[in-house]
């Protein structure tokens, strides 16, 4: 069962990842009709990962993301047709749930900062049953946004972590051939404030595979 109520822990996610390879399946479709007419960017080839990754979210954290987002959305506990609605909507690239304490951004980084700054008054307010976790692609990861969030999280000891998700795509190039670099600045980083995954999937950095006129 994907959703449930505002913020559940992820450990009433689904154990398995069929649930969301189905509602990612059904996107795609729907885009590829015509019936959603703004931008999708879709998950595929990451389910067991991030499945294990939010079973340690819970209701209380806060989860930051980019203009992919449907896996942590569902994770997080909104309802399935909460998310399909906001899709349907043209939001898929900026979902939000402030009710579920998710969050998203269209722009590059966009979220980095907002998340810092939230993790920063978690601190401050001195509530430590709270973390915040913020989603990045490895093309992002790369930009002087995210090495400046990075080094002051560390700086100052923040409760956050960063979940950087490599699938080797910047657009349509290879993120390491846009770079010029034969390893990312993160790439193998396992730690208290970073987890640097790989994975591949079948979808283009946008859309379902077909081109759709708006």
């Amino acid at each position: 069962m994907l959703g449930g109520t505002p913020g559940q822990s992820s450990s009433h996610s689904p154990e398995a990842p069929i649930p969301v390879i189905n509602f990612e399946e059904e996107i795609a479709d729907l885009f590829n009709k015509g019936k959603i007419r703004a931008p999708v960017h879709l998950y595929q080839g990451n389910e067991n990962k991030i499945i294990e990754f939010f079973k340690r979210v819970k209701k209380n954290d806060w989860v930051f993301c980019s203009w992919r987002s449907h896996y942590q959305c569902l994770l997080k506990g909104v309802p399935k047709e909460e998310v399909k609605k906001e899709i349907l909507s043209g939001r898929s690239i900026s979902l939000c749930f402030p009710k579920y304490k998710i969050y998203s951004s269209a722009l590059v980084g966009g979220s980095l900062p907002i998340a810092v700054g939230t993790a920063l008054s978690l601190k401050l307010k001195n509530e430590k049953e709270s973390m915040v976790y913020c989603f990045m692609g490895e093309m992002t990861s790369e930009t002087g946004i995210a090495h400046e969030c990075i080094k002051y999280s560390r700086n100052y000891n923040l409760p956050i972590h960063f979940i950087i998700e490599d699938n080797e795509k910047s657009v349509c190039t290879d993120t390491r051939n846009v770079w010029k670099l034969k390893k990312l600045s993160y790439e193998g980083k396992n730690d208290k404030f970073i987890t640097f995954y790989s994975y591949k999937s079948k979808w283009p950095h946008a859309g379902a595979g077909k081109r759709i006129q708006f």
